[in-house]
């Protein structure tokens, strides 16, 4: 069983996978990263100074203190219940950015694969028997 085990994780499309896996989560960092960090900033600027990580919706006050809460960092310490649809906002805009990255991607692969198909294939040789059988037939028309 270990050695049928062995096997199957050798195998190209085991490994090629992993390694896909790995780079789509290190890639999934990055575009959160240029989410957060990068694009929401500026969009929150130009909409007057809005910081849609903040946006949520108070369904229940915390223990800890009193609502209202200036941040949900705030009403999450207080150990508020929220509906945090800002953090639902910045997934969204991550989820396109990887979609159209992954689309950019494979729209390349895809035009690489079609000019490999272009390049015409050279004829192959007549296999020897057919050069024989022609040399007779020529001989026999003379």
């Amino acid at each position: 069983m270990f050695k049928e085990f062995k096997e199957f994780a050798m195998k190209g499309n085991v490994v090629d996978m992993a390694v896909g896996i790995v780079i789509g989560a290190a890639f999934g960092t990055i575009v959160k990263s240029l989410v957060s960090d990068v694009l929401m900033p500026p969009i929150g600027l130009a909409l007057g100074g809005v910081d849609f990580s903040n946006f949520f919706v108070l369904l229940k006050a915390g223990a800890a203190a009193a609502a209202p809460y200036a941040a949900l960092a705030d009403a999450q310490a207080a150990g508020a219940v929220t509906v945090n649809y800002g953090v639902f906002i910045n997934s969204i805009i991550s989820f396109i950015i990887v979609a159209f990255a992954l689309f950019i991607v494979i729209r390349g692969m895809n035009r690489m694969k079609r000019k490999e198909k272009e390049v015409p294939a050279e004829e192959p040789k007549p296999a020897e028997e057919v050069l024989l059988l022609r040399e007779i037939r020529d001989a026999l028309n003379r």
